[in-house]
Formats: C-alpha cells, sequence, structure tokens
C-alpha cells in the first residue's frame, strides 16, 4: 500500500514539483495551498503519512500549521518536515518546538526530498 504525503504549500509550482517527485517513487499526494485547507483535510478525515509544508503562506503559516496539526489527536504523532527558503537557526527550533520532524531548505533537488522522505516514513 502506498504511503499518502500532505504537500501545503501556497506556490502552485512547488506543489507540482514536489508531488511529480514523489508521485514518480508511488507515493500518493494530496496538496493544499494553505494551513487552513490542510488543516480542513485533515479535520475531513485524511490521515497522511506524511506532512511537508512550506513556511510562509498566507492565511496560516507552516509554524501555526504545525501546532495545529499537533493539537488533532490523529495526527499527532504524524511526520512533519518543514521546506522553506528560511535557514536560520532560530526559525528551525521554532519549527521543532512547534513539532515539525525535519527541515528541507530551498532550493533543494529531488534526491534530495526523497532521501529525507525515505529517513522519515519507512
Amino acid at each position: 500500500m502506498s504511503k499518502t504525503i500532505l504537500i501545503v504549500d501556497d506556490a502552485p509550482t512547488m506543489r507540482q514539483m514536489v508531488n511529480f517527485t514523489l508521485s514518480a517513487q508511488d507515493y500518493k499526494v494530496v496538496e493544499a495551498a494553505d494551513g487552513e485547507e490542510a488543516i480542513e483535510k485533515l479535520k475531513g478525515g485524511l490521515r497522511p503519512n506524511l506532512v511537508i509544508t512550506d513556511l510562509n503562506m498566507p492565511r496560516m503559516d507552516g509554524i501555526t500549521l504545525i501546532r495545529a496539526i499537533r493539537e488533532l489527536p490523529a495526527c499527532r504523532f504524524t511526520p512533519i518536515i518543514m521546506l522553506t527558503t528560511e535557514s536560520m537557526e532560530a526559525k528551525k527550533q521554532e519549527g521543532k518546538q512547534a513539532g515539525a520532524t525535519g527541515w528541507i531548505v530551498k532550493p533543494f533537488t529531488p534526491e534530495q526530498l526523497l532521501k529525507v522522505v525515505g529517513m522519515v516514513i519507512r
């Protein structure tokens, strides 16, 4: 059975690129354009094996999204990877404190993405 990954990013091109990379490896991909849409999908019954989220998004940023995901009992232990242009240590720590599992800095290669995803969900 293929693993489901929720991609949350306000940039359609980034969602498309991540979706293409993951789908080619037989992951089932669900997209959300921002944190609020992601929470709606999760509250609607989506149970991904992994969430990959951007940090800077309108309506609900990535840190707020991570905190909201951690409050959902069914998603409390779902791995979450931040995928962002932010590389400042303070932001990484804030993400980690909110409940992020890992961090990938843009730009990245498909190989880097697949390596991190493979380490997080087996």
